[in-house]
């Protein structure tokens, strides 16, 4: 005997998918309003095109198309009262080979309508979009300064797999330098198979079908260098040698129009001032960017991150669904 699945939204009328040609500006008013106090100058940006998306017709008419092929906030789910939008949740697909990842992100609820549940219905709608869509994981990334979330996800089945911190510095100026360590040249070709080696330990494989590990722009090479000036990228690669041998490695990678990054590489063992000086010689290097930015595992080499003049903008929890869309038994009528 067949059953019928009742949809989220015909159980709660305030809640329904989210319509990209008309709640675009409600859900920028929404998501500002939410994390105002913890957003960045990325996020202040993500907001602004959100609402520039909003007034443009013809993004409107190819993102209606596009919802589930690219890896852009297009589709989700709202919750409206009174013909106000008071809360949020987007849903980002990924594609990494054969398999299929939805992100939940944005999930926002109004102050005033808060503990009513609201934040949990949006997260199990998304939950539900994301297994009849077939996904093979689902993912969300919650602060880790946020531990109502926290504690709302981890009660839905979703597991902390990795927490990550991102770093930004401003460059070194200073025409000396202020380098505590002295001893570092160039990257060649004989350092890539440490330095491969103790990229992969640092950025596992866990989350980069979000954040890809840029291989081939990071590898040495006639191939990735033909590469890498194809794809308008650009990348400088620093060594610090404690007798002749590698001691840790800095790589910094930017793209035309994005912002620019370091790829720190060191052993399970190296040395908490070594790191520092390496990353005060990069920031030195790069004295004509205006920012520089890293990503790492949350609490490892955090001083020697913080002396190189590094300070932390945020920590994020990534968290995997215990559902996927095979635990999911489809209906039909």
């Amino acid at each position: 005997m067949t059953s019928i699945a009742i949809p989220m939204s015909a159980q709660t009328p305030q809640l329904r998918a989210l319509n990209i040609v008309h709640d675009l500006p409600g859900v920028a008013d929404l998501v500002e309003k939410c994390f105002a106090d913890t957003m960045d100058a990325d996020g202040r940006n993500y907001i602004q095109q959100m609402r520039h998306a909003g007034q443009d017709n013809v993004f409107l008419r190819w993102a209606s198309n596009a919802v589930e092929t690219v890896s852009m906030p297009l589709s989700g789910y709202v919750w409206e009262e009174n013909g106000e939008i008071i809360g949020n949740v987007s849903l980002i697909p990924h594609r990494r080979g054969r398999k299929k990842y939805y992100l939940i992100a944005n999930v926002a609820v109004r102050p005033e309508y808060r503990k009513r549940g609201i934040g949990r219905a949006l997260t199990r709608a998304a939950i539900e979009h994301a297994k009849l869509h077939r996904a093979d994981e689902t993912w969300l990334h919650v602060r880790e300064d946020n531990p109502v979330a926290i504690g709302l996800y981890l009660s839905m089945g979703f597991v902390e797999l990795a927490r990550r911190t991102s770093w930004q510095a401003e460059p070194d100026r200073n025409p000396g330098g202020n380098n505590l360590f002295k001893e570092v040249t160039n990257r060649t070709s004989r350092d890539w198979p440490d330095q491969e080696n103790w990229l992969r330990r640092l950025y596992p494989d866990i989350i980069n079908w979000y954040q890809p590990m840029p291989w081939k722009s990071l590898r040495p090479g006639v191939g990735p260098a033909l590469y890498r000036f194809m794809s308008d990228y650009e990348v400088r690669h620093w060594v610090a040698r404690v007798n002749n041998l590698p001691a840790a490695m800095v790589s910094w990678q930017a793209m035309a129009g994005r912002n620019n990054r370091l790829w720190i590489a060191i052993p399970q063992e190296g040395n908490k001032d070594t790191l520092t000086g390496l990353l005060q010689h990069a920031r030195h290097q790069l004295a004509w960017r205006e920012k520089i930015g890293l990503d790492f595992p949350a609490g490892l080499y955090k001083e020697a991150i913080e002396a190189a003049g590094f300070y932390p903008l945020r920590t994020l929890l990534w968290m995997k669904s215990n559902e996927t869309s095979t635990d999911n038994t489809r209906k039909s009528i």
